[in-house]
């Protein structure tokens, strides 16, 4: 436990945050797992609605400091590949 008050500010910070970033993170799973769904079904025009949004919110996550910028650019480029895939197919 936290003695001096700067420690306890510091805690209080933390919990916030990780909160916050909880949330963020939540959103972003959800989002892709949303794309990856439309993929696994086949359904190319809703892959494609939810595209657009969901890479917005993957690059603010990186700008939020809550992914790391090769692993954003890893994930978009993986489910930018599965939803031409469909176009192709």
């Amino acid at each position: 436990m936290a003695n001096t008050e700067s420690a306890q500010k510091r805690m209080r910070q933390s919990l916030k945050r990780r909160e916050r970033n909880r949330a963020h993170r939540s959103r972003m799973r959800t989002a892709i797992k949303k794309v990856r769904a439309a993929v696994a079904a086949g359904d190319a025009t809703l892959a494609r609605e939810l595209l657009p949004a969901t890479l917005t919110v993957v690059d603010s996550m990186v700008n939020k400091g809550i992914l790391h910028a090769n692993a954003a650019a890893r994930t978009k480029s993986r489910l930018t590949r599965a939803v031409a895939s469909l176009k192709a197919a």
